[in-house]
């Protein structure tokens, strides 16, 4: 395997002339993709619906095609799944990966293609261990194995023609012969149902594998970093696995984690960030010392950006890469080579860099606080978080926000539950600090808490650990990609989070 390293080294720098084509030339690229994705399916009972054969620019396309929600194409998605075929794609689709996204109780099945399997989902892998490579070409990551850490979701058949299962699975499940060669566990593990037999399973069958790097949602890694320290009596990861070198991680933001994996892993390693979800693979940090994730605008997916403010008009504005601006929150609307057209994602995003272009992920649409006017994404809270744990010495594990209203005797706030690694000496503080930090990265908050006139100071309650997972254990969540939601504007969550941590 050592001798892979150098070949593995130069394939990537050959290939680096294929993406800064595509990197130079974003707007056309993106123009291509649409036009290959229009011309793919403009038979298929979508395309005769909608006149594709009749498209030839974005224009055209953004006029003829609405913006769909996942019920509005789940009509579609439910014939395909009972086995009609040439629906919403051209090819036949097999393959639908199971998301049930953070706090929705209902499953969405999103059709996988063999285009985008191959052209989205895998290319971008590629393309993210080339970026990789790029900036560390002595590397020796692929003489190791990469442990994934995955979802929980075993494969289920509907038909003779039809399987489902969570992207990790329809990924791991398609990918091939030489992949499993370089990662751990065994499929059998990696795709167990069950998540706390599942940590268990995975300590055990990885602690004498030689780990070079790891990929996961930070929350479930620093459980099955904390079990691995256990079972061996290690005081950090580098001990068990020396070799480690890189960290690969989205989902949520890695702000308020970066503390706890330096600490629990012992030495310096990589890390880098990526944007991917069952839908495509849209971005990742192609050079680990600046901010934001390159688009990757040649993969198969066309992308719209919607100015959130647009949410919810019956004719909602859309604009293309060309006319975005830096710092604005925009939601992202995808059409793919899965067959999904003018998807409305649920994604916020907003750009770090124009030309090239990249982004980083400021939220969801539906996890924000704006119940005075304030305007308060995940984004924000992210970075409260760590400046307030910087100034008062403490680590936090999770957390969710959500309004106070206004009573008749007091003024609305934002009620928080924190569940930390290590508590601050002083809750009071922390709750000072992170209250100024809001006002610092959020002008709007800032001015609602002038004086406590429309917002009175944070509350803060303090969890015992266990509680976020407890919660996520009784909705069927524990585990894989599913997360605490962060930010809501309604108390539904959170009602239920202090309900658990009550009794």
């Amino acid at each position: 395997m050592k001798l892979l390293s150098p070949a593995i080294s130069q394939l990537a720098r050959l290939r680096l002339w294929r993406i800064d084509a595509w990197k130079s030339h974003p707007v056309d690229s993106q123009r291509e993709v649409l036009q290959d994705l229009v011309t793919s399916a403009q038979y298929t009972e979508f395309g005769r619906k909608y006149n594709f054969s009749g498209l030839f620019n974005i224009k055209d396309f953004k006029q003829a095609v609405p913006i769909h929600e996942y019920d509005d194409i789940k009509p579609y998605i439910q014939r395909i799944m009972d086995g009609e075929q040439n629906i919403l794609w051209n090819t036949p689709v097999s393959w639908f990966a199971k998301s049930s996204g953070t706090t929705s109780d209902k499953s969405k099945f999103i059709p996988v293609s063999d285009e985008s399997l191959q052209d989205c989902h895998y290319q971008a892998a590629k393309d993210v261990l080339t970026f990789y490579y790029n900036f560390n070409p002595d590397s020796d990551l692929l003489t190791g194995k990469g442990l994934v850490i995955g979802g929980s979701h075993n494969i289920h058949q509907v038909n003779d023609e039809v399987q489902y299962g969570d992207l990790s699975a329809v990924l791991l499940q398609n990918s091939p012969f030489w992949g499993h060669w370089i990662r751990t566990p065994e499929l059998s593990i990696a795709l167990m149902d069950e998540w706390e037999n599942k940590i268990e399973m995975l300590a055990k069958a990885t602690i004498k594998e030689n780990v070079t790097s790891i990929s996961g949602v930070p929350t479930w890694t620093l459980v099955l970093f904390k079990r691995i320290l256990e079972i061996t009596g290690k005081s950090c990861i580098a001990e068990i696995w020396p070799s480690l070198e890189l960290y690969i991680h989205g989902g949520v933001s890695f702000t308020p984690y970066r503390e706890q994996f330096q600490k629990i892993i012992g030495k310096k390693i990589h890390y880098l960030e990526m944007y991917n979800a069952s839908e495509g693979f849209f971005a990742a940090q192609d050079n680990p010392s600046e901010e934001g994730m390159l688009l990757f605008v040649d993969h198969g997916v066309f992308m719209e950006f919607m100015p959130v403010e647009e949410y919810g008009k019956k004719f909602p504005e859309t604009i293309g890469l060309q006319n975005v601006e830096l710092g604005k929150n925009y939601a992202l609307v995808i059409s793919t080579n899965g067959g999904l057209w003018r998807y409305l994602l649920g994604d916020t995003v907003q750009f770090t860099s124009v030309y090239p272009f990249k982004v980083k992920v400021s939220g969801r649409l539906k996890h924000y606080i704006n119940a005075f006017g304030e305007e308060v994404i995940v984004d924000n809270s992210d970075k409260a978080i760590a400046v307030a744990s910087e100034k008062t010495n403490s680590i936090v594990n999770d957390y969710t926000a959500a309004p106070v209203y206004f009573g008749d005797n007091n003024n609305g706030a934002h009620e928080w539950l924190i569940e930390f690694e290590r508590a601050p000496v002083d809750i009071n503080v922390f709750m000072e600090e992170l209250d100024q930090a809001l006002q610092q990265v959020n002008s709007d908050y800032e001015a609602k808490r002038y004086k406590n006139i429309a917002l009175a100071k944070p509350i803060v309650h303090v969890l015992k650990k266990g509680v976020f997972t407890t919660w996520l254990k009784s909705k069927g969540k524990l585990g894989g990609q599913h997360k605490v939601p962060r930010l809501s504007n309604e108390r539904k969550y959170l009602e239920e989070i202090l309900s658990i941590a009550n009794t």
